[in-house]
């Protein structure tokens, strides 16, 4: 039996279901209660309770300013209607900042608020009459100081006709008026890193894939054969590369077509993933990136952010690592595992090449600035070519290109799937965090059998031009320059604080200009959806030509309008092979693309 059999439907006739997890060792008095109703979806309104026992003189509540995203964004503007009472009696509570409340009193304390969330996205929370999306860091404050206690949770008022799934409900059983979940010694960081996905849905297992593994899918335009395979695939490969899998039950959360309103992406979680896409055929990529973090960032994970701090930026220099060379591996895993064609790979490396070097900041910002600066990614301004470079981009490629030098530095016996694995042994499985830049190159320097200082100075934390033809040249493969036309808006638009998204210029002559579109312009809707986080990354995926429609509001007034999008040149760099290329170069090249080396292959 599947495990959303816990929120089966009931043949009884009563008319709301209460939900129970327990994430402790026990649940006695001492152990701090969250309940979370969800009566009246179409409000958006989640109901909020917290009971924290053994005050002695005050308790303080916070709510996290930050999660999933590298992004400030201030859950607390969510919330309403704070109270707190012990016993019958309400009690003071006073604001001390924007997401910081304090009541003085003693034993145990209740604490009740309303969250208000209706935003699509796997970065979000939603609640509505269709589902409930839920990353619980975005609705429950945690208590100061105490965030490592044992804690429970319930969700309460739960529509009968919906089920539910997520990490937190593994093992968990759907009752009236008891809890009836397993123990274990969580507390509301696990919480926070396990949303759930309640509904109507479909789900099924992966089959042949131990430990088990289950797809939940809610929204259209997916096919099953198509995902159930592809998936598969992922899973199998990864887990073989890392030598085994560090969970006993992983859950994929997909909303795709309708459900993802129009947004894309992937959060990545200990033991699941939220994944958003306009269609079945954009989940593999996302799926074979998201899949790999189980692995790389959440458990060989950096110490500069550890341990979670919900309340300010938490800065680190390793991002490039952490998600750029996760980004490696999801190319390496869909090439390695058939998915891919060569020349799939090939382009998708050519593209990271070209987005590099056609953004000026790359000139002067290093893979561990564009980490650190990740905070900066909700500015529109920071996204222009101009002012930053992604780390996800520079990463990516710098993984690739390390992964070229330690094969030819050993002859082909060792890989960077070599230094994964290492890193896995010695920080993850011992349960350490690893420094930043510094412990990677230990780590590669100690698989490589010699310094890699150097590149690192140059191109990790400096911003030499990467050696793209040498390195390429070891692997049996060239870079060759071509002029490409691509699809060009003719606008500039940026995200105010609000998150409106604000035409700021017009180009003269272009499609936009005629269509009517004005600076000032309010872009509400967007090919009839939200318009996209990131308008660069949107605008490479398309065609010259394309239509893009929007709906505007200018003033009082809002209207559609619709254009073709015209084109532009762009340099764009190719990586091919080498058909005059040396025996190592060849053999070289053929491991990249099959994961193998001349050592034995891992099993």
């Amino acid at each position: 039996m599947k495990s959303t059999s816990v929120l089966r439907r009931c043949a009884t006739a009563a008319a709301f279901f209460v939900l129970y997890f327990l994430l402790g060792v026990s649940t006695s008095w001492a152990t701090i209660r969250y309940e979370v109703s969800l009566a009246h979806p179409e409000n958006h309104l989640f109901h909020v309770t917290i009971q924290v026992p053994d005050v002695s003189t005050e308790v303080k509540l916070q709510m996290p300013a930050w999660n999933a995203l590298y992004q400030i964004r201030d859950f607390s503007s969510h919330v309403q209607q704070v109270e707190a009472f012990v016993g019958a009696q309400r009690v003071p509570i006073e604001k001390v900042d924007k997401q910081t409340w304090r009541i003085a009193a003693t034993g145990t304390v209740r604490i009740q608020y309303a969250a208000y969330w209706d935003e699509p996205g796997p970065f979000a929370t939603q609640l509505n009459n269709e589902h409930a999306f839920i990353n619980f860091a975005m609705l429950l404050m945690y208590v100061v100081d105490r965030q490592q206690e044992k804690v429970n949770l319930a969700i309460m008022d739960f529509p009968r006709e919906w089920r539910a799934e997520g990490a937190l409900l593994e093992g968990c059983k759907m009752v009236f008026d008891q809890p009836a979940c397993p123990e274990s010694a969580s507390g509301y960081d696990a919480i926070v890193d396990a949303p759930i996905e309640a509904g109507k849905f479909e789900e099924f297992d992966l089959p042949d894939v131990s430990p088990r593994i289950s797809v939940v899918i809610h929204g259209d335009n997916w096919k099953k054969k198509q995902v159930e395979e592809e998936l598969t695939k992922i899973c199998l490969y990864e887990i073989r590369l890392m030598g085994g899998a560090p969970f006993e039950h992983y859950t994929f959360i997909f909303h795709v077509g309708k459900a993802a309103a129009g947004g894309g992406g992937g959060m990545e979680h200990a033991n699941s993933t939220a994944i958003s896409a306009p269609s079945g055929e954009y989940l593999t990529g996302v799926s074979a990136h998201e899949f790999f973090h189980l692995w790389n960032v959440k458990r060989i994970r950096p110490a500069s952010l550890e341990p979670v701090d919900y309340a300010k930026e938490q800065y680190t220099r390793a991002l490039w690592f952490a998600e750029g060379v996760t980004s490696t591996y999801g190319s390496y895993t869909l090439v390695r595992s058939g998915i891919w064609s060569k020349q799939q790979f090939y382009g998708d490396l050519s593209g990271g090449i070209t987005e590099l070097e056609a953004r000026p900041a790359n000139r002067w910002q290093s893979a561990e600035q564009s980490s650190l600066d990740a905070w900066l990614e909700k500015y529109p301004l920071y996204d222009e070519p101009e002012y930053s470079v992604s780390y996800y981009t520079k990463g990516q490629v710098l993984g690739f290109l390390l992964d070229v030098l330690i094969r030819d530095r050993t002859n082909d016996e060792k890989s960077l799937d070599d230094v994964l694995r290492a890193m896995n042994e010695e920080f993850a499985k011992e349960g350490k965090h690893y420094r930043d830049s510094l412990d990677i190159r230990l780590v590669l320097e100690k698989v490589a059998g010699g310094s890699f200082e150097e590149f690192f100075q140059k191109h990790v934390s400096g911003t030499v031009p990467l050696p793209y033809e040498q390195v390429l040249g070891f692997a049996g493969l060239q870079l060759n320059l071509s002029q490409h036309k691509r699809a060009a808006l003719g606008f500039v638009a940026e995200r105010e604080a609000n998150a409106v998204l604000v035409v700021r210029g017009v180009e003269e002559g272009s499609a936009a200009a005629k269509a009517g579109l004005r600076p000032g312009d309010v872009i509400v809707k967007w090919n009839g959806g939200d318009p996209p986080r990131r308008l660069e990354r949107w605008q490479r995926e398309q065609s010259v030509g394309s239509l893009l429609r929007l709906s505007v509001r200018r003033e009082e007034r809002e209207f559609k309008l619709e254009f073709h999008l015209g084109e532009l040149m762009e340099t764009y760099f190719q990586v091919e092979e080498n058909p005059q290329a040396g025996v190592k170069a060849r053999r070289l090249r053929e491991g990249l693309l099959h994961g193998e080396t001349q050592a034995a292959a891992p099993h």
